[in-house]
Order: structure tokens, then sequence, then C-alpha cells
């Protein structure tokens, strides 16, 4: 069965741990959110799962097998990932950026399927009518948008997403996360670096909650978005209510009145 299990996890990057001993269980068919504080190791234990980072100790098994035994190739037929940068410096056309996606089925039957999949995950990601656009005139979310489109084009059973809706507006966040929760419930292991608590109570299974590199909490979001752990971790006083049967999370805001002779009041 596809999914990853993480034992032991440090990374170490010039005497600093980043990561230090995350077990982490992703199952096939659930939607996991990573939250944390910045500089929590939330993008780090990502590209770690991703097998672009190695780690200092531990040990990673994807679908049986140890991460570091598969190739290339068969990895990226595997696990698709969308990371927070784009890093496209070239004049590529948005068709073009998401027809990438289906370079590891380059030679195999699955090629034969790569218009239809290319035009669907362009329609999935709201970006069909950039289809002929340069990538690097797009807006943030736009890029944000075509490079989701590019992941869902891969087509493979592990999807990480490193802060997708970050440049996103409000509908697209939403959409994304839509389509992430549609991969999961068919079957997929999805995994998600989210900085909106809100958004990853609506959508997610679990929340793993990361704070100095180490794993706070790993459960249900009812379970983990306590205002008592989270005020904690994030070191800012937070209310966790309850609105339609939605958790939404809001900072404990102190209000103070601007004195009359502010310095930086009109003259």
């Amino acid at each position: 069965m596809t999914g990853f299990s993480a034992r032991d996890l440090s990374v170490v990057y010039d005497g600093h741990p980043v990561l230090d001993g995350v077990d982490l269980d992703i199952r096939a068919g659930e939607l996991v959110v990573l939250v944390g504080p910045n500089g929590a190791g939330k993008s780090t234990l990502l590209g770690v799962l991703a097998g672009d980072i190695t780690p200092t100790t531990g040990r990673i098994v994807l679908a049986d097998r140890e991460l570091h035994a598969w190739s290339a190739r068969d990895l990226a037929r595997h696990r698709a990932v969308q990371l927070q940068k784009q890093g496209l410096a070239f004049g590529f056309r948005v068709r073009e950026v998401v027809r990438m996606g289906r370079s590891p089925w380059h030679r195999t039957d699955r090629e034969d399927d790569d218009d239809r999949v290319v035009e669907e995950s362009m329609a999935r990601a709201d970006v069909a009518e950039l289809g002929e656009r340069l990538f690097p005139t797009l807006s943030g979310g736009e890029q944000a948008r075509t490079s989701f489109a590019r992941l869902l084009a891969q087509q493979t059973p592990v999807l990480l997403l490193d802060e997708p809706t970050a440049a996103l507006d409000i509908r697209h966040q939403e959409s994304l996360l839509a389509v992430a929760r549609e991969a999961a419930e068919a079957g997929a292991a999805v995994v998600v670096v989210l900085h909106d608590l809100s958004l990853a109570a609506a959508y997610a299974d679990r929340i793993c909650v990361l704070s100095h590199g180490r794993v706070r909490a790993d459960g249900p979001p009812a379970a983990v978005l306590t205002g008592e752990l989270l005020s904690e971790v994030y070191a800012h006083p937070v209310d966790v209510i309850e609105h339609d049967g939605n958790l939404v999370v809001v900072p404990v805001r102190v209000r103070t009145q601007t004195p009359k002779e502010a310095p930086w009041s009109a003259v």
C-alpha cells in the first residue's frame, strides 16, 4: 500500500538541529497537514519525505521500500512535489509547464494520455484560460495554480505540497484544497504544509504540529487544534472556536488607543 513511514528523522545544518527525532506515518487515502511557526521544520520535513533532502539520521519507507533505494525515475512516478518557490526562470508557456509533469511517463503506455491529462489538470487547477501565457508574466497566485496543475498532471499516488495556498485568493485556496481532498478520497497519500490553521482544520484528516523540529501533536483537527497548545507553540494567545461545524483559529488581539500626539499622526 502506498504511504510513508518515517522514524527518528533528524536533520542538522551547521550544528543546528532543524528536525529532531521525528516519527510520522502517512497512509494512503488521507490528507495530512503540517503546521507550525516559522522555522519549525515543516518544509524540511516535506523535503525529506520527497527524497530531496537526505536526513542526518533516521529512515523512511515508501510503499514498503526504503526511500533511498528508489531510482529517480521510479520516485518521480510515485510522488509529485509542489515547492513554495516555483523556480522557473525561462519563458515557458503555462501549458508547457503543466506538460512537464508528464515527463516521468515518457516512453511508456501512459504517454498516450498526455494531452488529455494536461487539459484536465489545467481545468482542475483553474488555469485553462492561461494556457498560452508565459509563466514569468503570471501573478504569484497564477504561478502557484500552474504548479499545482503540473503536480496533478504527474498522476502519482503521493502528493506533497509546500504552502500551495500562500499566494492564492480565498476562492482558489478553497478550490485547491478541495481538489487535494478529492485526491486523498480517491486513495492518494497527500501531505500539505499550511500556515492557515482554519484551512488546515477544514480539509485535513490529521494535523501534525511541529515546533523546534519536533512533533508536538499529531491527530484529528479537533484533538490537535486547542487554544492551549497553539498558544504555546506559536508564542501568542490563540482562541479556537466552532462556527457552523468548522473550527476557526483566531489570534487574541489586544487593542490599544493611539495617543493623540503620536509621532506618526498627521501634522
